[in-house]
């Protein structure tokens, strides 16, 4: 399911500089930018409570929004925010136009099913993840909510490549790590140490074997 698009109201803004952005912040406003799609750069101001509440809501660098720019809107997508590293309050954020049609770049959260009917679970295996977002190119206008993979049948020991997962149609891998772990289920602890317990005595009783 695509993500939905909503709308963010903004000014643009005419001083650039620290002061400035000093100045903006104290109103409850952050500075931003919007850049790309073959077009100038244009410095706007946003509301703080706004963003905040965009940014602690979950998948804000992967939704598309609509910004009201004094009535102009443009269709963008947040590529990047700077937190205080303090008080871990926005700073900036910068916005990517994103025209009709582009393919964008965005980490897309993955969501495991039917844990319930994966054999290595029920045995009391781990589910390790080691990637809870992928890294895919999509069509700005149609960002997948979450890509999901099915555990059924998934025993322990068993590992899941990025090859074995089935992409929402017209979306492609665009991660850098050649057919990328995503997932694997690993024996519970007890397990693993009644193995290797059995695997020493095993060893023991070759040694015996082989003294005699």
């Amino acid at each position: 399911m695509a993500t939905a698009t909503t709308e963010l109201k903004a000014q643009a803004r005419s001083g650039v500089g620290k002061g400035a952005a000093r100045a903006l912040r104290r109103e409850g406003l952050i500075p931003a930018v919007i850049y790309g799609d073959k077009k100038s750069p244009l410095p706007i101001s946003i509301s703080y409570n706004e963003a905040m509440k965009r940014i602690y809501s979950g998948g804000f660098l992967s939704h598309t929004l609509t910004i009201n720019v004094d009535g102009e809107k443009h269709n963008v997508i947040p590529r990047d925010y700077q937190l205080d590293p303090v008080k871990d309050k926005a700073m900036h954020i910068d916005f990517l136009r994103v025209g009709k049609g582009s393919k964008i770049n965005v980490q897309v959260p993955v969501h495991f099913i039917n844990e319930e009917d994966s054999p290595g679970i029920k045995r009391g295996g781990v589910l390790n993840i080691v990637h809870h977002t992928l890294d895919l190119t999509v069509s700005a206008n149609n960002i997948p909510e979450a890509v999901e993979v099915d555990l059924t049948g998934l025993d322990v020991g068993e590992t899941i490549h990025m090859s074995a997962i089935k992409l929402p149609a017209g979306v492609e891998d665009h991660s850098q790590e050649e057919d990328a772990t995503v997932a694997t289920i690993v024996a519970p602890s007890g397990l693993r140490s009644e193995e290797a317990s059995e695997e020493s005595a095993s060893e023991e009783e070759t040694d015996d074997d082989a003294s005699e």
